[in-house]
């Protein structure tokens, strides 16, 4: 069945999206803001000040239980049992081949584990937890909380005007705050290349936050159009397009995921074949690319070898408003994703050449590890 707007959800912010003018859409079921005065308005104002993103459609889980940290280890592929407490470690949920089925960001909150997932993969992950997890583990999939996001270079300062202490908060490092009152879990890392913060607050409230945040004049409500433009800047594969259960960590360029400990002991999902392509290296390799003109090459647009043979494919790919440019980012065969290497994109039979460039495209002045969740 197509989705239609009686089958989408909504977020607890519709109405609020819908008086700033937001346009929506439909995305991981439900209807959300593309834009609200355009996308590339948005773009540039969150790489100069704030903006505030409504990320409420993506799954907030709650583990806890006896050995929790080694019961997860299982399927993800991080070192957790070593992660402090407050502290964030960006990882992925692998199937028992070493595919993707999903990425996401773990918290350790004391005795429990609180983590992210993307919102078109949830329910698929929720799924996943209840199979593969042993009974002593519970989960709790805190559909009450709503998600917001804070981005970009004044987002520290406008979240300290309401939420003192919160700047005192160190990269992948998350902390409980008050704010009027009410209970926040507060992290900070991002997924726009620029300083950034997650704001889980209970639904009732978000509205009355979200308020709080856009009364100052840093902060402008952003849509997922300029969100992905960002991403895409940032260098960061987006699940569904750049990511999926065809692509192992190694070929996504997502190893620092995997420390050390992990690396020698092993025993995680498809943890032989990943461990394997660590060593000898993996057959493909997603690449970034500058791409020459002015027209963007999108997702899908084939990747041609000199001979015109198809090497690979676009996942991503678009304007960059910073760059004044397109870019894109693809697989290729590992020795044509070095950097300076030149490729052929096809897009519609129409040919663009593009040369193999490291990511991030965009440096920024905030550091931020590769890996997104959406």
């Amino acid at each position: 069945m197509s989705e239609t707007t009686e089958t989408l959800d909504r977020l607890p912010l519709d109405a609020w999206h819908r008086e700033r003018g937001g346009r929506m859409v439909p995305f991981a079921g439900y209807e959300m803001p593309v834009q609200y005065e355009g996308i590339m308005a948005e773009h540039l104002w969150v790489r100069s000040h704030a903006g505030l993103f409504d990320v409420s459609h993506m799954g907030q889980l709650l583990f806890h239980g006896a050995d929790v940290d080694r019961a997860l280890e299982a399927l993800l592929p991080g070192d957790l049992i070593g992660l402090k407490d407050g502290r964030l470690r960006y990882s992925m949920l692998l199937a028992e081949d070493g595919g993707i089925i999903d990425d996401l960001m773990a918290t350790r909150r004391g005795e429990h584990f609180y983590l992210v997932v993307n919102g078109a993969t949830k329910h698929g992950d929720i799924d996943q937890f209840e199979k593969r997890l042993p009974r002593t583990i519970a989960m709790d999939h805190m559909k009450e909380q709503a998600l917001l996001a804070l981005q970009g270079p004044e987002a520290v300062a406008a979240l300290e005007t309401i939420v003192p202490g919160v700047e005192e908060l160190s990269f992948m490092q998350a902390g409980l705050f008050r704010w009027d009152g009410k209970p926040l879990w507060i992290s900070r890392s991002g997924y726009t290349g620029e300083d950034g913060f997650e704001i889980s607050v209970a639904g009732r409230d978000v509205e009355a936050l979200a308020d709080a945040l856009t009364a100052d004049e840093r902060v402008k409500p952003i849509g997922l159009g300029a969100r992905d433009s960002l991403r895409l800047e940032a260098g960061l594969p987006l699940y569904g397009h750049d990511l999926d259960d065809t692509t192992t960590p190694v070929m996504a360029g997502l190893t620092f995921a995997i420390q050390k400990r992990r690396r020698s002991e092993g025993g995680f999902a498809g943890s032989l074949r990943i461990l394997a392509e660590l060593e000898n290296g993996a057959v493909q390799s997603r690449v970034g690319l500058l791409v020459e003109g002015k027209q963007p090459v999108r997702e899908g647009a084939l990747i041609l070898d000199t001979e015109g043979n198809e090497i690979g494919r676009i996942t991503s790919g678009g304007h960059s408003p910073s760059l004044g440019r397109p870019i894109a980012m693809g697989y290729v065969a590992s020795a044509l994703a070095e950097p300076g290497s030149t490729l052929t994109l096809e897009q519609r039979g129409k040919l663009f050449q593009a040369t193999a460039t490291p990511m991030p495209f965009v440096t920024h002045r905030y550091h931020r590890k590769q890996g997104a969740v959406a």
